[in-house]
Protein backbone atom coordinates (compact mmCIF):
# COMPACT_ATOMS: atom_id res chain seq x y z
CA UNK A 1 0.00 0.00 0.00
CA UNK A 2 1.45 3.65 -0.74
CA UNK A 3 -0.11 7.09 -0.08
CA UNK A 4 0.30 9.70 -2.64
CA UNK A 5 -0.22 13.57 -2.09
CA UNK A 6 -0.71 16.02 -4.62
CA UNK A 7 -0.37 19.57 -4.18
CA UNK A 8 -2.60 22.48 -4.69
CA UNK A 9 -1.26 23.04 -8.87
CA UNK A 10 -1.78 19.38 -9.50
CA UNK A 11 -5.38 20.04 -8.85
CA UNK A 12 -5.59 23.56 -9.64
CA UNK A 13 -6.03 23.59 -13.34
CA UNK A 14 -8.13 20.84 -16.16
CA UNK A 15 -5.05 19.81 -17.36
CA UNK A 16 -3.37 18.69 -14.30
CA UNK A 17 -6.47 16.98 -12.43
CA UNK A 18 -6.47 14.84 -15.63
CA UNK A 19 -2.89 13.75 -14.98
CA UNK A 20 -3.76 13.23 -11.33
CA UNK A 21 -6.46 11.19 -12.34
CA UNK A 22 -4.38 9.03 -14.92
CA UNK A 23 -1.42 8.51 -12.29
CA UNK A 24 -3.87 7.25 -9.58
CA UNK A 25 -5.34 4.73 -11.85
CA UNK A 26 -1.99 3.48 -13.14
CA UNK A 27 -1.33 2.12 -9.56
CA UNK A 28 -4.94 0.74 -9.21
CA UNK A 29 -3.47 -2.79 -9.31
CA UNK A 30 -2.26 -1.62 -5.26
CA UNK A 31 -4.06 0.09 -2.77
CA UNK A 32 -3.87 3.39 -2.77
CA UNK A 33 -4.21 6.41 -0.53
CA UNK A 34 -4.43 9.96 -2.25
CA UNK A 35 -4.59 13.08 -0.29
CA UNK A 36 -4.97 16.24 -1.92
CA UNK A 37 -4.85 19.80 -1.47
CA UNK A 38 -7.22 22.35 -2.19
CA UNK A 39 -7.01 23.60 -5.78
CA UNK A 40 -4.06 26.17 -6.50
CA UNK A 41 -4.36 29.47 -4.86
CA UNK A 42 -7.54 28.41 -3.50
CA UNK A 43 -6.60 28.57 0.13
CA UNK A 44 -5.12 32.25 -0.63
CA UNK A 45 -8.39 33.35 -1.86
CA UNK A 46 -10.12 32.13 0.94
CA UNK A 47 -7.96 34.21 3.22
CA UNK A 48 -8.21 37.19 1.38
CA UNK A 49 -11.82 37.24 1.02
CA UNK A 50 -12.18 36.67 5.02
CA UNK A 51 -9.95 39.81 4.84
CA UNK A 52 -12.26 41.61 3.00
CA UNK A 53 -15.23 40.88 4.93
CA UNK A 54 -13.57 41.41 8.05
CA UNK A 55 -12.88 45.22 7.00
CA UNK A 56 -16.52 45.25 5.61
CA UNK A 57 -15.62 45.63 2.23
CA UNK A 58 -18.43 44.38 0.17
CA UNK A 59 -16.20 43.19 -2.90
CA UNK A 60 -16.19 40.26 -0.48
CA UNK A 61 -18.97 38.68 -2.54
CA UNK A 62 -17.14 39.10 -5.94
CA UNK A 63 -14.29 37.19 -4.72
CA UNK A 64 -16.45 34.29 -3.01
CA UNK A 65 -18.67 34.31 -6.48
CA UNK A 66 -14.86 33.82 -8.46
CA UNK A 67 -14.18 31.15 -6.24
CA UNK A 68 -18.03 29.23 -7.04
CA UNK A 69 -17.37 29.46 -10.92
CA UNK A 70 -13.60 27.89 -10.61
CA UNK A 71 -15.11 24.92 -8.91
CA UNK A 72 -17.92 24.61 -11.10
CA UNK A 73 -16.31 25.28 -14.25
CA UNK A 74 -13.51 22.56 -13.31
CA UNK A 75 -16.54 19.95 -12.65
CA UNK A 76 -18.75 21.01 -16.06
CA UNK A 77 -15.72 20.28 -17.80
CA UNK A 78 -13.55 16.82 -16.29
CA UNK A 79 -17.03 15.30 -14.79
CA UNK A 80 -18.64 13.75 -17.47
CA UNK A 81 -21.26 11.55 -16.37
CA UNK A 82 -24.62 13.53 -15.62
CA UNK A 83 -25.67 12.07 -12.54
CA UNK A 84 -21.99 12.23 -10.61
CA UNK A 85 -21.86 15.50 -11.73
CA UNK A 86 -25.22 16.71 -10.76
CA UNK A 87 -24.77 14.85 -7.06
CA UNK A 88 -21.14 16.45 -6.88
CA UNK A 89 -22.52 19.78 -7.66
CA UNK A 90 -24.90 19.60 -5.19
CA UNK A 91 -22.79 18.77 -2.56
CA UNK A 92 -20.02 21.56 -3.27
CA UNK A 93 -22.77 23.81 -3.06
CA UNK A 94 -23.99 23.24 0.00
CA UNK A 95 -20.57 23.68 1.28
CA UNK A 96 -20.49 26.88 -0.53
CA UNK A 97 -23.76 27.83 1.03
CA UNK A 98 -22.04 27.20 4.58
CA UNK A 99 -18.81 28.92 3.60
CA UNK A 100 -21.25 32.04 2.59
CA UNK A 101 -23.02 32.27 5.51
CA UNK A 102 -19.48 31.93 7.81
CA UNK A 103 -18.43 35.49 5.69
CA UNK A 104 -21.53 36.89 5.91
CA UNK A 105 -21.28 36.90 9.74
CA UNK A 106 -17.84 38.26 9.59
CA UNK A 107 -18.59 40.79 7.15
CA UNK A 108 -21.76 42.13 9.93
CA UNK A 109 -19.82 42.23 13.16
CA UNK A 110 -16.76 43.01 11.57
CA UNK A 111 -15.34 40.13 14.15
CA UNK A 112 -13.02 37.18 13.00
CA UNK A 113 -11.87 34.13 15.41
CA UNK A 114 -9.11 32.05 14.62
CA UNK A 115 -12.08 29.21 15.00
CA UNK A 116 -13.51 31.35 12.45
CA UNK A 117 -10.48 31.91 10.15
CA UNK A 118 -9.51 27.93 10.35
CA UNK A 119 -13.01 26.70 9.45
CA UNK A 120 -13.08 29.01 6.67
CA UNK A 121 -9.97 27.84 5.27
CA UNK A 122 -10.84 24.34 5.73
CA UNK A 123 -13.32 24.34 2.75
CA UNK A 124 -10.52 24.09 0.12
CA UNK A 125 -9.40 20.88 0.84
CA UNK A 126 -13.08 19.75 1.26
CA UNK A 127 -14.02 20.62 -2.07
CA UNK A 128 -11.08 19.67 -3.98
CA UNK A 129 -11.26 16.30 -2.49
CA UNK A 130 -14.97 15.31 -3.48
CA UNK A 131 -14.28 16.84 -6.95
CA UNK A 132 -11.04 14.13 -6.93
CA UNK A 133 -12.72 11.58 -5.51
CA UNK A 134 -15.57 11.92 -7.93
CA UNK A 135 -12.99 12.08 -10.34
CA UNK A 136 -11.24 8.58 -10.20
CA UNK A 137 -12.80 5.44 -10.76
CA UNK A 138 -13.93 3.72 -7.97
CA UNK A 139 -12.13 5.57 -5.08
CA UNK A 140 -13.99 6.23 -1.82
CA UNK A 141 -13.84 9.64 -0.06
CA UNK A 142 -12.80 9.98 3.59
CA UNK A 143 -12.68 13.04 5.62
CA UNK A 144 -9.17 13.77 7.49
CA UNK A 145 -11.58 15.57 10.37
CA UNK A 146 -12.15 12.46 11.72
CA UNK A 147 -9.22 10.83 12.43
CA UNK A 148 -6.28 13.63 12.02
CA UNK A 149 -6.79 15.22 15.45
CA UNK A 150 -4.98 18.08 17.18
CA UNK A 151 -4.55 19.97 20.44
CA UNK A 152 -3.47 23.30 21.47
CA UNK A 153 -0.10 23.83 22.75
CA UNK A 154 1.74 27.57 23.33
CA UNK A 155 -1.17 29.35 20.94
CA UNK A 156 -1.10 26.62 18.56
CA UNK A 157 -2.01 23.58 16.98
CA UNK A 158 -0.48 20.57 17.25
CA UNK A 159 -0.58 17.23 16.47
CA UNK A 160 -2.16 15.07 18.56
CA UNK A 161 -0.24 11.94 17.51
CA UNK A 162 -1.44 9.23 19.80
CA UNK A 163 -5.05 9.53 19.34
CA UNK A 164 -4.42 10.25 15.59
CA UNK A 165 -2.20 7.26 14.55
CA UNK A 166 -5.43 5.22 16.57
CA UNK A 167 -8.14 6.71 14.45
CA UNK A 168 -6.10 6.13 11.13
CA UNK A 169 -5.78 2.69 11.75
CA UNK A 170 -9.29 2.40 12.82
CA UNK A 171 -10.44 3.77 9.27
CA UNK A 172 -8.70 1.93 7.31
CA UNK A 173 -8.82 -1.17 8.73
CA UNK A 174 -10.31 -1.94 5.41
CA UNK A 175 -8.52 -0.51 2.89
CA UNK A 176 -10.30 0.67 -0.32
CA UNK A 177 -8.74 0.37 -3.70
CA UNK A 178 -8.54 3.85 -3.88
CA UNK A 179 -9.35 6.33 -0.86
CA UNK A 180 -9.41 9.79 -1.34
CA UNK A 181 -8.60 12.14 1.69
CA UNK A 182 -8.86 15.92 2.17
CA UNK A 183 -5.14 17.11 3.78
CA UNK A 184 -4.35 19.82 5.68
CA UNK A 185 -7.53 20.13 8.02
CA UNK A 186 -8.16 18.07 11.38
CA UNK A 187 -10.16 18.56 14.11
CA UNK A 188 -9.30 19.41 18.23
CA UNK A 189 -9.29 16.48 19.79
CA UNK A 190 -10.87 17.75 23.07
CA UNK A 191 -13.24 20.55 22.03
CA UNK A 192 -14.40 19.03 17.81
CA UNK A 193 -13.35 22.48 16.44
CA UNK A 194 -11.87 22.42 12.55
CA UNK A 195 -8.33 23.23 13.21
CA UNK A 196 -5.04 22.43 10.42
CA UNK A 197 -2.07 21.26 10.20
CA UNK A 198 -0.51 24.35 9.11
CA UNK A 199 0.53 25.81 5.81
CA UNK A 200 2.18 22.97 3.43
CA UNK A 201 -0.14 20.27 5.97
CA UNK A 202 -1.20 18.13 3.01
CA UNK A 203 1.92 16.61 2.39
CA UNK A 204 1.85 15.88 6.84
CA UNK A 205 -1.88 14.35 6.88
CA UNK A 206 -0.05 12.10 4.33
CA UNK A 207 2.81 11.08 6.15
CA UNK A 208 0.63 10.58 9.42
CA UNK A 209 -1.20 8.23 7.48
CA UNK A 210 1.31 6.69 5.75
CA UNK A 211 3.29 6.31 8.97
CA UNK A 212 0.10 4.67 10.86
CA UNK A 213 -0.32 2.14 8.44
CA UNK A 214 3.42 1.23 7.26
CA UNK A 215 2.65 2.15 3.74
CA UNK A 216 5.42 0.57 1.26
CA UNK A 217 6.20 4.45 0.23
CA UNK A 218 4.90 7.79 0.34
CA UNK A 219 4.85 9.87 -3.00
CA UNK A 220 4.77 13.34 -2.94
CA UNK A 221 3.50 14.68 -6.12
CA UNK A 222 4.34 18.61 -7.14
CA UNK A 223 4.86 20.63 -9.81
CA UNK A 224 9.20 20.15 -10.06
CA UNK A 225 11.07 17.36 -10.72
CA UNK A 226 12.02 16.70 -7.06
CA UNK A 227 15.24 18.16 -5.34
CA UNK A 228 17.47 20.52 -6.72
CA UNK A 229 20.72 21.47 -5.86
CA UNK A 230 19.41 25.11 -5.34
CA UNK A 231 16.29 27.22 -6.10
CA UNK A 232 16.30 27.22 -9.77
CA UNK A 233 15.29 31.11 -9.99
CA UNK A 234 18.27 31.96 -8.10
CA UNK A 235 20.61 29.31 -9.67
CA UNK A 236 20.51 28.68 -13.34
CA UNK A 237 22.59 25.76 -13.52
CA UNK A 238 20.94 23.75 -10.44
CA UNK A 239 19.97 20.11 -11.31
CA UNK A 240 17.81 17.42 -9.69
CA UNK A 241 19.33 15.55 -6.69
CA UNK A 242 18.24 11.74 -7.19
CA UNK A 243 18.91 10.91 -3.63
CA UNK A 244 18.59 12.56 -0.36
CA UNK A 245 18.90 10.87 3.21
CA UNK A 246 16.01 11.79 5.65
CA UNK A 247 18.58 14.16 7.52
CA UNK A 248 19.61 16.22 4.49
CA UNK A 249 16.23 16.49 3.19
CA UNK A 250 15.17 17.94 6.42
CA UNK A 251 17.76 20.08 6.67
CA UNK A 252 17.38 21.40 2.86
CA UNK A 253 13.97 21.76 3.67
CA UNK A 254 14.22 23.39 7.38
CA UNK A 255 16.47 26.07 5.85
CA UNK A 256 14.42 27.35 2.62
CA UNK A 257 13.71 24.60 0.24
CA UNK A 258 9.99 24.92 -0.07
CA UNK A 259 9.45 21.17 -2.20
CA UNK A 260 7.90 19.66 0.97
CA UNK A 261 6.63 20.54 4.60
CA UNK A 262 9.39 20.34 6.96
CA UNK A 263 7.71 18.17 9.64
CA UNK A 264 6.47 15.35 6.83
CA UNK A 265 9.64 13.57 6.81
CA UNK A 266 9.61 12.48 10.60
CA UNK A 267 6.91 9.81 10.82
CA UNK A 268 8.07 7.86 7.58
CA UNK A 269 12.11 8.53 8.93
CA UNK A 270 10.36 6.60 12.29
CA UNK A 271 9.48 4.10 9.99
CA UNK A 272 12.01 4.06 7.54
CA UNK A 273 9.40 4.72 4.68
CA UNK A 274 10.87 5.94 1.73
CA UNK A 275 9.76 9.52 -0.19
CA UNK A 276 9.24 9.42 -3.68
CA UNK A 277 9.00 13.06 -4.60
CA UNK A 278 8.05 13.76 -8.44
CA UNK A 279 6.69 15.87 -10.88
CA UNK A 280 2.76 15.44 -11.86
CA UNK A 281 3.83 17.30 -14.84
CA UNK A 282 6.28 14.89 -16.24
CA UNK A 283 5.37 11.24 -14.29
CA UNK A 284 8.04 9.30 -15.87
CA UNK A 285 11.15 11.65 -14.37
CA UNK A 286 12.57 9.51 -11.80
CA UNK A 287 12.12 12.37 -9.35
CA UNK A 288 14.23 12.43 -5.84
CA UNK A 289 14.11 9.54 -3.24
CA UNK A 290 14.37 10.12 -0.03
CA UNK A 291 15.55 7.35 1.91
CA UNK A 292 17.52 5.88 5.74
CA UNK A 293 20.60 5.13 3.39
CA UNK A 294 22.15 6.53 0.17
CA UNK A 295 24.50 5.03 -2.18
CA UNK A 296 27.95 6.24 -1.47
CA UNK A 297 29.13 9.15 -3.27
CA UNK A 298 32.59 11.56 -3.59
CA UNK A 299 30.74 14.68 -3.48
CA UNK A 300 31.05 16.16 -0.23
CA UNK A 301 27.84 18.58 -0.85
CA UNK A 302 24.25 17.31 -2.01
CA UNK A 303 22.20 21.00 -1.62
CA UNK A 304 22.31 24.56 -0.96
CA UNK A 305 19.26 26.34 0.49
CA UNK A 306 18.58 29.97 1.89
CA UNK A 307 16.06 31.27 3.76
CA UNK A 308 15.38 35.59 3.37
CA UNK A 309 14.32 37.96 6.02
CA UNK A 310 16.90 36.92 8.63
CA UNK A 311 17.79 38.69 11.90
CA UNK A 312 20.86 38.25 14.08
CA UNK A 313 20.17 38.72 17.90
CA UNK A 314 23.42 38.98 19.89
CA UNK A 315 23.28 38.64 23.46
CA UNK A 316 26.29 39.82 25.41
CA UNK A 317 27.84 41.03 28.52
CA UNK A 318 31.20 41.09 30.49
CA UNK A 319 29.70 38.47 32.98
CA UNK A 320 27.54 35.83 31.27
CA UNK A 321 29.56 33.13 31.82
CA UNK A 322 28.82 33.87 35.76
CA UNK A 323 24.62 33.80 34.61
CA UNK A 324 23.46 30.15 36.09
CA UNK A 325 21.38 28.03 33.26
CA UNK A 326 22.22 31.17 30.23
CA UNK A 327 22.01 28.94 27.08
CA UNK A 328 18.83 26.78 28.48
CA UNK A 329 17.29 30.15 29.64
CA UNK A 330 17.51 31.94 26.29
CA UNK A 331 15.85 28.55 24.09
CA UNK A 332 13.39 28.06 26.99
CA UNK A 333 11.73 31.17 27.15
CA UNK A 334 11.38 31.60 23.07
CA UNK A 335 10.30 28.40 22.53
CA UNK A 336 7.92 28.77 25.15
CA UNK A 337 6.83 31.33 23.17
CA UNK A 338 6.27 29.49 19.74
CA UNK A 339 9.61 31.61 18.66
CA UNK A 340 11.83 29.02 16.27
CA UNK A 341 15.94 29.64 16.56
CA UNK A 342 17.42 29.25 12.90
CA UNK A 343 20.79 29.19 13.90
CA UNK A 344 23.33 29.47 16.94
CA UNK A 345 26.62 31.14 17.25
CA UNK A 346 29.45 31.60 20.00
CA UNK A 347 32.40 33.29 20.43
CA UNK A 348 35.13 31.18 22.07
CA UNK A 349 35.42 33.64 25.06
CA UNK A 350 31.88 32.38 25.60
CA UNK A 351 30.66 36.01 26.41
CA UNK A 352 28.63 36.37 23.38
CA UNK A 353 25.56 33.97 21.57
CA UNK A 354 24.07 35.03 18.51
CA UNK A 355 20.96 33.46 17.40
CA UNK A 356 18.99 34.09 14.20
CA UNK A 357 15.37 33.85 13.81
CA UNK A 358 12.90 35.16 11.03
CA UNK A 359 12.27 39.01 10.68
CA UNK A 360 8.58 38.81 11.72
CA UNK A 361 9.76 37.10 15.03
CA UNK A 362 12.65 39.56 16.07
CA UNK A 363 11.04 42.66 17.85
CA UNK A 364 9.08 39.65 19.90
CA UNK A 365 12.36 37.56 20.65
CA UNK A 366 13.91 40.78 21.63
CA UNK A 367 11.05 41.84 24.41
CA UNK A 368 11.31 38.26 25.70
CA UNK A 369 14.93 38.07 26.04
CA UNK A 370 15.35 41.42 27.72
CA UNK A 371 12.21 40.57 29.94
CA UNK A 372 13.59 37.22 30.98
CA UNK A 373 17.30 38.56 31.88
CA UNK A 374 16.30 42.12 33.15
CA UNK A 375 18.01 41.46 36.66
CA UNK A 376 21.28 40.97 34.95
CA UNK A 377 20.98 43.86 32.85
CA UNK A 378 20.03 45.42 35.63
CA UNK A 379 22.98 44.84 37.40
CA UNK A 380 25.36 44.79 34.47
CA UNK A 381 25.66 41.04 34.16
CA UNK A 382 24.71 41.47 30.59
CA UNK A 383 23.98 44.11 28.19
CA UNK A 384 19.98 44.46 26.42
CA UNK A 385 19.73 42.89 23.53
CA UNK A 386 20.70 44.13 20.40
CA UNK A 387 19.33 42.82 16.72
CA UNK A 388 20.33 43.43 12.78
CA UNK A 389 17.77 42.20 10.43
CA UNK A 390 17.15 42.10 6.86
CA UNK A 391 19.81 39.34 6.42
CA UNK A 392 19.93 36.07 4.11
CA UNK A 393 20.94 32.57 5.82
CA UNK A 394 22.73 30.47 3.24
CA UNK A 395 22.83 26.61 4.37
CA UNK A 396 25.17 23.99 2.57
CA UNK A 397 23.82 20.45 3.13
CA UNK A 398 25.90 16.67 2.68
CA UNK A 399 25.96 13.78 4.85
CA UNK A 400 29.80 14.03 3.60
CA UNK A 401 30.63 17.02 5.10
CA UNK A 402 30.57 15.24 8.58
CA UNK A 403 34.11 14.53 10.26
CA UNK A 404 35.42 16.44 7.14
CA UNK A 405 37.98 19.16 8.08
CA UNK A 406 38.73 22.49 6.18
CA UNK A 407 35.01 22.79 5.10
CA UNK A 408 34.12 26.05 6.94
CA UNK A 409 37.74 27.61 6.04
CA UNK A 410 36.85 26.53 2.05
CA UNK A 411 33.37 27.85 2.31
CA UNK A 412 34.55 31.22 3.96
CA UNK A 413 37.55 31.76 1.25
CA UNK A 414 34.60 30.92 -1.57
CA UNK A 415 31.99 33.89 -0.02
CA UNK A 416 35.10 36.26 0.81
CA UNK A 417 37.01 35.72 -2.78
CA UNK A 418 33.60 37.67 -4.18
CA UNK A 419 33.88 40.37 -1.45
CA UNK A 420 31.17 39.41 0.79
CA UNK A 421 31.19 39.29 4.39
CA UNK A 422 29.91 36.65 6.39
CA UNK A 423 28.06 38.14 9.42
CA UNK A 424 27.75 35.14 11.30
CA UNK A 425 28.15 31.09 11.02
CA UNK A 426 27.34 27.57 12.54
CA UNK A 427 27.49 24.02 11.97
CA UNK A 428 24.66 21.53 12.71
CA UNK A 429 24.81 19.40 15.61
CA UNK A 430 24.92 16.49 13.02
CA UNK A 431 27.86 17.68 11.04
CA UNK A 432 25.50 17.65 7.85
CA UNK A 433 25.19 21.37 7.36
CA UNK A 434 27.00 24.39 7.74
CA UNK A 435 24.82 27.90 7.69
CA UNK A 436 26.51 31.61 7.60
CA UNK A 437 24.61 34.44 7.06
CA UNK A 438 25.35 37.41 4.94
CA UNK A 439 23.39 40.94 3.70
CA UNK A 440 20.20 39.88 1.70
CA UNK A 441 21.72 41.96 -1.43
CA UNK A 442 24.23 39.29 -1.56
CA UNK A 443 22.38 36.51 -1.81
CA UNK A 444 22.37 35.29 -5.41
CA UNK A 445 25.94 36.51 -5.86
CA UNK A 446 26.98 34.47 -2.64
CA UNK A 447 24.52 31.22 -3.56
CA UNK A 448 26.17 30.72 -7.07
CA UNK A 449 29.30 31.07 -6.20
CA UNK A 450 29.46 28.53 -3.49
CA UNK A 451 26.80 26.00 -5.96
CA UNK A 452 29.57 26.68 -9.05
CA UNK A 453 32.81 25.85 -6.67
CA UNK A 454 30.72 22.77 -4.78
CA UNK A 455 28.19 21.46 -6.93
CA UNK A 456 29.58 22.32 -10.00
CA UNK A 457 32.91 22.25 -9.91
Amino acid sequence: MKVMKFGGTSVGSVNSILALKKIVESDADDHVIVVVSALGGITDKLIATSRLALNGDKTYTDEFDAMVRRHHEMIDTIITDEADKKALLEYLDGLFNELKSIYMGVFLVHEMSEKTSAAIVSYGERLSSRIVATLIDGAEWFDSREFIKTETKHGRYRLNAEVTEKLVKETFRRVPNISVVSGFIAKDSGTGEVTNLGRGGSDFTAAIIAAALDATQLEIWTDVNGFMTADPRVIATAYTIRELSYTEAMELCNFGAKVIYPPTIYPVCQKNIPIYVKNTFNPSDEGTVIKQRVDVTDRLVKGISSMMATSLITISGLSVVSVIGFNRRIFSCLAENGIQVILVSETSAENTTTIGVRDDDCMKAMQILNKEFAKEIKVGDMFPMAAVSGLCTITVVGENMKRRSGMTGKIYNIVNSAGITIVASAHGSNETTMSFVVDSKMQKVAMNIVHEALLNG
